[in-house]
């Protein structure tokens, strides 16, 4: 049950990290009220999960694994250039 309590917690990082973009600081409210929303529940199943999973591994998927989604949401949905093509192309 604690893997899927990490599931759950990780997608709904993703998408409170999404509606923080949408947000546009906090100024849409409708978006600000889902990354409050998200970012609590994600909280809370998060400490469910700790229960049985160590917090090395479980915060290193946690962040790693929204991190990665999220970066691939920047490039894809938002049209944001890939990490790092700014700089290696001088």
């Amino acid at each position: 049950m604690s893997v899927l309590y990490l599931a759950a917690a990780i997608v709904l990082e993703i998408c409170g990290t999404t509606a923080l973009k949408l947000s546009e600081g906090f100024t849409h409210v409708g978006p600000a009220f889902v990354v409050v929303f998200c970012y609590a529940a994600s909280f809370v199943l998060l400490s469910l999960a700790l229960r049985a999973i160590d917090l090395s591994i479980a915060y290193a998927l946690w962040s790693g694994v929204g991190t990665a989604v999220v970066a691939a949401i920047g490039i894809v949905w938002f049209g944001e250039p890939e990490p790092g093509s700014c700089c290696l192309s001088r």
